[in-house]
């Protein structure tokens, strides 16, 4: 259940509350008692930004950021205090959230911090104790900025719910599904290719992976194209959707490394996330997201190491290795993506395990073709929301390694440079401004601030925030 962020006029002494504040306030016009103001102006000695009153049927937060020079440093402090008031507010039913200086922009960020804090997933337990924080009340914020950033929360969770579903509730279809609701939900053209149009229309590399399944693959497409669009050709986004990953018959090697392969399609749960928040908030954008989607099993019909395989664009794979899965269906999709003459194309996907090595889960790796602007854009959006890329060099001396003796191309890139090698492999089927998103952020085993543990969402605030500032002159 997402937290309903709500409008309030003013705090009453029965309110919890999270006030931001500085040093320099009078604490006695805030009604605090003598023994409490001493306890604070003791615990601002010791440099604290967290100030917890506990006033017996009420808890009171005095926050004091610090100062810091790098405002999306700053910000992302300002969310992470959030996250630790959570361990306070967490299991009370509502707070308010208030602000000493009324034009405070730090409201929204504390509010952010703690309702994507607030995110549980427990629909698989017999006994499920979601967090008991339903309500957040922001004083001196827009209906406008409430709703944006509800809309975003909400598409984050759903992220996150799709991202965190195991593949026994969640195959090809049942994402296709999901897409769907979200698309009734908030006026985004849904369509899903069935296996017969995905045969009809030869999307070899989609059916390759598919062949060792029972269940059958699907291919969606999602369009938010508003009356109002201040773009003449679409922004498209690919999201990587195998819902499940063996390795095929080239079998995982490494163990204890399926049990979380629930996640192979965490490109697909963010960019559904991604149209969903544009969608839901109006953004006055064109926006098309293909998802490619099926498990990869292994069985005695599935496609094998030293097969050839025909793409949908006519290209000659040879498969090397069938846990390269995900860069074979991607592939169908960014040569579809073609039909739609786009302005530039972002895929995202949890690509390969050499991105993990590089960075482990505290951003995204990053590379682009035909695209300086529109990366470096990118980029700058990911330290704003605090989801970083991390670029890898995209050198020419790269495209060698795919190269085949049999077939066009091979899927497999040799034991270095694995992320950057998956990258050329998917560069292939490009002819317009591209960027591919390798996504390690996109599960935590750990608590990782407020994106929790699990599946952490990361990447549609990213989406959002770059979609949003790229058509609004800056304005954000």
């Amino acid at each position: 259940m997402t937290t309903i962020l709500k409008k309030k006029k003013s705090f009453s002494e029965k309110d919890n509350l999270i006030l931001l504040t500085n040093k320099k306030q009078n604490f006695s016009e805030l009604n605090f008692s003598d023994k409490e103001i001493k306890h604070i102006k003791k615990e601002l000695k010791n440099e604290k930004e967290i100030i917890t009153i506990n006033q017996y049927d009420r808890f009171v937060s005095l926050i004091f950021p610090k100062t810091q020079k790098n405002k999306n440093q700053r910000n992302e402090t300002i969310r992470l205090i959030g996250d630790k008031l959570h361990t306070t507010f967490g299991a009370e039913k509502s707070v308010v959230i208030s602000a000493t200086n009324k034009k405070s922009k730090d409201i929204l960020l504390i509010a952010e911090g703690l309702s994507l804090s607030n995110y549980t997933f427990t629909q698989h337990k017999s006994d499920p104790k979601p967090n008991n924080l339903k309500e957040i009340f922001l004083i001196n914020v827009s209906d406008g900025e409430i709703s944006e950033l509800q809309n975003i929360i909400d598409s984050v969770y759903f992220t996150r719910d799709l991202i965190n579903q195991p593949f026994s509730h969640l195959t090809a279809i049942d994402l296709a599904n999901q897409a769907k609701i979200s698309g009734k939900e908030n006026g985004i053209k849904v369509t899903v290719f069935n296996k017969k149009k995905i045969e009809g229309i030869k999307m070899g590399g989609l059916l390759a992976v598919n062949k060792g399944s029972l269940d059958e693959p699907t291919f969606t497409i999602m369009e938010w194209s508003p009356k109002n669009a201040k773009n003449k050709q679409p922004i498209v986004l690919v999201g990587k959707g195998v819902v499940y990953d063996t390795g095929g018959l080239s079998l995982k090697p490494t163990a204890n490394s399926m049990d979380l392969m629930k996640i192979d399609m965490g490109g697909a749960g963010t960019v559904i996330g991604a149209i969903n928040a544009i969608a839901s908030n109006k953004l006055p954008v064109h926006i098309v997201a293909l998802v490619p989607a099926t498990d990869n099993r292994p069985s005695g019909n599935a496609y094998a190491p030293g097969d050839v395989i025909t793409m949908y664009d006519g290209t000659k794979v040879e498969v090397l290795n069938t846990d390269a899965e995900g860069r074979m269906i991607l592939a169908d999709a960014l040569s579809y993506a073609k039909k739609y003459n786009p302005e530039l194309v972002i895929d995202f996907a949890t690509l390969t395990g050499a991105a993990v090595a590089a960075i482990g889960h505290y951003g995204l790796v990053s590379m682009h073709k035909d695209s300086e602007k529109d990366h470096a854009e990118l980029k700058k959006s990911g330290q704003e929301m605090h989801e970083r890329l991390a670029e890898f060099p995209f050198w020419s001396d790269y495209d060698d390694l795919i190269k085949s003796d049999i077939a066009d191309i091979k899927n497999l890139g040799g034991p270095y440079g694995g992320a950057i090698t998956a990258g050329k492999f998917l560069s292939h089927f490009t002819d317009y401004p591209w960027i591919h998103i390798d996504m390690p952020g996109v599960y935590s085993k750990v608590k990782y601030g407020y994106r929790g543990k699990g599946a952490t969402g990361m990447g549609v605030r990213l989406v959002y925030n770059f979609v949003k500032k790229r058509y609004s002159n800056g304005k954000i």
